[in-house]
C-alpha cells in the first residue's frame, strides 16, 4: 500500500511540475507582452475560443512533433539522441525531494507530501541539477559543429562557476536550521521572531544568502541575462543542430529547471508550504485570536501556499529575463568567481560569528 501511495504521489508531483513548465511557454509570452505593452500570443484557438492564448502551448507541441528531425553528418548518433533526454530527466528527478505540503492524515495513515523522503534531500537535488550539465555538454559535443561545441563548453564552465556559489550560499541556511532534510528545514521555518510576529523564514535570517542564491540559480537555468550557452546572436548554442521534438526537449528542460529553482527557493527561503500563523491545529495569531481547523484544510492551505510562492518566484525570474540584457562572457565569469563566490564565503563567516554570539 505504501508503494502505491508513493507511486501516486511521485506521479502527481512530476505531472504537476511538468505541466507547470509547459505552461511557462504561455506565461513567458504574456508576461513579456504586458511588460512591453503588447497583446501577446492570441491567435491559436479551438472552436473559436482563444483562452487568452493558452492554446499556443498545445500548438507548440504539435509543431515540434510534426517537424522533421535532422542529424548532421558526422554526429555521434547515440550521444546526439541521448543528450536532450538527460537534460529533461535529471531536472524532473529533482522534484522528488521537494516537500509540497505537510503531513496528510487519512484515518490511521500518515502521508508525507514529499515523493522521496530523503534525509539529505538538499544534496540529492544539487546532484541532479549538476547531472543536467551532461545533456548540455553531450549535445554540443555530439553535433560535430564547432559552434555547438563552444556552447557546450560555455554551459559547463558557467554551471561550475555558479553551482559553487549556490552551494556556498545555502551553507548559511544549513547552519541556521541545522539539517539537510528539506521537510525538517521547512518545519523549522515554522518558528517566529520578534515575539511571534515575523516568521523565521530563510529570507529573514539569511537575506544575503537569498540574493546570492537567486542570482546563481538564475544562471543555473541558462536564461537571460545568463544565456551565454545559447547566445543566439553569437553562436546559436549547444542545440544549434537539433530540430523537432529534441529541440523542444532542450527548451523544455530550461523551463523545468526554472520551476525547480523556484520550488527550491520557496523551500529554502520562503518557508515552503508554511503559512504565517498556521499551525497543525489551525491559526494562532500573535494578538491572541485562534481559528481551529482540521488536518485536511490545514494541509490544503499549505499546498496552495507552496504553489503561490513558486508562482511568485517564477514571475520574478521571468521579469528578470525580460528586463536585463545578456552579459558578456567575461562579465559572466567575473560575476561568478570574483563577486558572488567571495560574498557567499563572507556570508558563511558572518553566519558562524552570529551563531556563536547568540549561543
Amino acid at each position: 500500500m505504501d508503494i502505491i501511495i508513493k507511486f501516486i504521489l511521485s506521479s502527481s508531483v512530476i505531472l504537476i511540475m511538468f505541466s507547470l513548465a509547459g505552461l511557462l511557454t504561455w506565461v513567458e509570452r504574456k508576461q513579456s507582452a504586458v511588460m512591453q505593452d503588447r497583446i501577446g500570443a492570441n491567435r491559436a484557438k479551438i472552436f473559436g475560443f482563444k483562452a487568452m492564448g493558452l492554446f499556443h502551448a498545445i500548438a507548440d507541441v504539435l509543431k515540434m512533433l510534426s517537424k522533421e528531425e535532422f542529424m548532421p553528418q558526422g554526429a555521434n548518433k547515440f550521444l546526439f539522441n541521448l543528450a536532450p533526454y538527460l537534460s529533461v530527466v535529471f531536472a524532473l528527478i529533482g522534484f522528488a525531494a521537494i516537500p509540497i505540503g505537510d503531513r496528510l492524515i487519512i484515518g490511521d495513515r500518515v502521508i508525507e507530501l514529499q515523493a522521496a523522503n530523503i534525509n539529505i534531500a538538499l544534496l540529492f537535488i544539487f546532484a541532479m541539477m549538476s547531472m543536467g550539465v551532461y545533456g548540455v555538454v553531450l549535445g554540443g559535443f555530439s553535433s560535430n559543429n564547432n559552434y555547438a561545441f563552444l556552447g557546450g563548453l560555455r554551459g559547463s564552465s558557467q554551471m561550475i562557476a555558479y553551482e559553487i556559489t549556490m552551494g556556498a550560499a545555502i551553507m548559511g541556511v544549513i547552519m541556521v536550521f541545522n539539517t539537510l532534510d528539506l521537510q525538517l528545514l521547512v518545519r523549522a521555518q515554522g518558528d517566529y521572531l520578534l515575539n511571534g510576529w515575523l516568521p523565521e523564514w530563510g529570507i529573514f535570517v539569511q537575506p544575503l544568502a537569498f540574493i546570492l542564491f537567486l542570482t546563481a540559480a538564475t544562471a543555473e537555468t541558462k536564461r537571460t541575462p545568463f544565456d551565454l550557452p545559447e547566445g543566439e546572436s553569437e553562436i546559436i548554442g549547444y542545440f544549434v543542430e537539433y530540430s523537432g521534438m529534441k529541440f523542444g526537449m532542450f527548451f523544455l528542460a530550461d523551463l523545468v529547471e526554472t520551476v525547480l529553482v523556484a520550488a527550491l527557493m520557496t523551500t529554502l527561503f520562503l518557508g515552503g508550504w508554511q503559512v504565517p500563523y498556521l499551525h497543525p491545529d489551525g491559526f494562532h495569531f500573535p494578538w491572541g485570536a485562534q481559528i481551529v481547523l482540521s488536518n485536511l484544510p490545514v494541509t490544503i492551505l499549505g499546498v496552495l501556499s507552496f504553489f503561490v510562492k513558486v508562482s511568485l518566484f517564477i514571475w520574478i525570474l521571468m521579469a528578470v529575463r525580460w528586463t536585463l540584457p545578456r552579459f558578456r562572457y567575461d562579465q559572466l565569469m567575473d560575476l561568478g568567481w570574483k563577486t558572488l563566490l567571495p560574498a557567499s564565503l563572507l556570508n558563511i563567516a558572518l553566519t558562524a560569528v552570529v551563531l556563536v554570539l547568540l549561543k
